[in-house]
């Protein structure tokens, strides 16, 4: 065997191994969710969110929303 059929031999060996090895545990984790939180443990917290207040109307006057959207994109 030749140095670089020997080089070569050695890096499919490599190769192999970092890929076993990075395959090792994935499959636990995916099979758990650690980023959600336990039914138990939300109500600690105050909650920081706020109540919406009621809807208003922002336009108007349609026909004259869309000149001006026109008026925009024409420039």
């Amino acid at each position: 065997m030749t140095d670089s059929q020997s080089l070569a031999v050695k890096a499919v060996i490599a190769v192999a191994l970092a890929i076993s090895l990075t395959g090792c545990g994935t499959a636990a984790k995916e099979k758990t969710a650690p980023c959600k939180r336990p039914a138990n443990l939300t109500a600690y917290g105050p909650d920081p969110r706020r109540d919406c207040p009621s809807m208003t109307s922002v336009n108007g006057n349609p026909p004259q929303a869309l000149a001006a959207i026109n008026a925009l994109t024409a420039q």
